[in-house]
């Protein structure tokens, strides 16, 4: 696996070389793993991740995307690896393994934390995108339809120029319970 080339998570590392980019690998990984419905090694690999976080500090620096939608995560450095995109990775991951619940509680605990806003705002909108399936999945059109219309408000690019994301926001409307602002949205895109 790539992330065990990468090297050692050391905070005087250069950046290919550093805890970003190795917990950006490990955050991928993890997510294969998820996808595969291996949860043991999807926890380990969060862990490692997690551990890269601490390292990476405050001033980490993006390693890359991640997430069905290609969500990153950051914190401090406005634009990178840190906390709150282990985190998001964990409620993504919880998610693909069935773990709904646990999910959609470490979901609402990111978003009301500081860590939330700094991801950069394509991130947070993919990201909003993987919890609209998971509520969706949940049978909760109503937040299924908030996370919808938070990721389009967020970067609207990532709800209108994406085939998937407008495939959602056509199943979420057709909802009895979709917001009203959703169903508006759907016929603006022309998926209703």
């Amino acid at each position: 696996m790539a992330a065990h080339r990468v090297g050692p998570c050391l905070s005087g590392a250069a950046p290919a070389d550093g805890p970003a980019v190795r917990g950006a690998l490990l955050i991928q990984a993890a997510l294969a793993a998820a996808g595969r419905g291996d949860e043991r090694a999807a926890g380990e690999l969060l862990g490692r991740a997690d551990e890269a976080a601490r390292v990476a500090g405050p001033g980490g620096t993006d390693g890359g995307g991640f997430g069905g939608e290609g969500f990153g995560g950051g914190d401090s450095g406005g634009e990178g690896f840190g906390w709150a995109a282990v985190e998001a990775a964990r409620v993504v991951a919880g998610s693909a393994l069935g773990q709904v619940t646990a999910a959609t509680v470490r979901h609402e605990r990111l978003i009301a934390g500081d860590g939330w806003r700094w991801l950069p705002p394509e991130h947070r909108a993919a990201y909003l995108l993987d919890v609209a399936r998971l509520y969706a999945s949940a049978g909760d059109g109503l937040r299924a339809g908030r996370a919808l219309l938070d990721a389009e408000r967020t970067a609207r690019g990532e709800v209108h120029d994406r085939p998937a994301a407008r495939d959602l926001v056509g199943v979420v409307a057709r909802s009895a319970a979709a917001p009203a602002a959703l169903t508006r949205l759907a016929a603006t895109l022309g998926v209703t």
